[in-house]
């Protein structure tokens, strides 16, 4: 547990949550929407500071980024919690976590430092859940990592808030986001989210030339629709440039926290998303969770 580095104390002992875009009203002795941010007599803590519940060594393209430290492995790491109730999550076991106790193996900054210098990887990836979640750990390890010369990478909704960006900015090197899909509705349907804030979010990694690569996960009958992918492929292309690369990836309900009840993606959309990506300008669209898939 450790107070929170972005919260305003409000009258009542009542707090303002300043890490993501919800901007929390929380009351004592309550938590945020994450479940792991809870006033403690006007105070506001990160519960799940150092609890790590996932700890693995992944291929950098596993993010995914096929453009970033190319063919190296990443340190990945993650805790309970998320700011997002995503439908579709594969990982919601600890994202949707919802107990009083918040589990975890308890590791220092110093300590994720030196398991990834001892393992000789480049790069510490904040994956998984939501890394915002847990950003003050996040950071603290961040930090490290840079003065020693390990580069951060962020696997993210982008639902963050202006204060979380300017805080982290500095230290990170390259992230992967999420355009789950282009309207308000679907992100309050199936994300309890809005999309805004995460348009906005990746204009400004793209104004401090943040390297930025986006992932849509394609799901039959909710976003994949062809005027969809002109949307966010145009968004792309617009504002965040023809170089950055648009990963269209294939959902499993198999692995779905809510929607598997629903079909894995056909090919041929991935295959539409794929084409609607390179008409659009962008030079580099890839198509996810599909080994050996061909465009052709």
């Amino acid at each position: 547990m450790k107070e929170a580095y972005l919260y305003e104390k409000l009258e009542n002992n009542k707090v303002k949550c300043s890490n993501c875009a919800h901007y929390c009203n929380i009351m004592p002795e309550k938590r945020g929407i994450c479940g792991v941010r809870e006033n403690k007599k006007g105070k506001l803590y990160s519960l799940n500071y150092g609890k790590i519940v996932a700890l693995n060594v992944d291929p950098i393209e596993k993010k995914p980024l096929y453009h970033f430290l190319p063919k190296t492995y990443s340190l990945s790491l993650s805790t309970v919690g998320c700011n997002f109730k995503c439908q579709n999550c594969q990982n919601w076991k600890i994202s949707q976590f919802s107990g009083k106790e918040i589990p975890g193996k308890k590791l220092t900054p110093e300590e994720i430092i030196r398991m990834a210098k001892d393992n000789n990887l480049p790069s510490i990836s904040y994956t998984y859940t939501e890394p915002a979640i847990f950003s003050e750990y996040a950071l603290d390890i961040m930090k490290l990592a840079k003065n020693q010369g390990t580069k951060n990478v962020w696997v993210s909704n982008g639902f963050w808030s202006k204060e979380l960006f300017d805080m982290i900015f500095p230290y990170l090197d390259a992230v992967n986001v999420d355009i789950k899909g282009f309207t308000e509705e679907f992100y309050k349907k199936y994300c309890s989210g809005r999309l805004e804030p995460v348009l906005e979010t990746l204009k400004r990694l793209k104004k401090k030339k943040i390297w930025t690569e986006i992932t849509t996960l394609v799901i039959p009958g909710i976003n994949d629709q062809k005027e969809t992918f002109k949307n966010i492929a145009s968004f792309i292309k617009k504002d965040l440039g023809e170089e950055t690369p648009w990963h269209v990836a294939r959902f499993s309900g198999a692995v779905s926290w809510k929607l598997n009840n629903i079909s894995d993606t056909p090919l041929e959309t991935l295959k539409t998303a794929y084409r609607i990506g390179k008409e659009a300008g962008l030079k580099y669209v890839h198509v996810g969770n599909v080994p050996g898939f061909s465009t052709e």
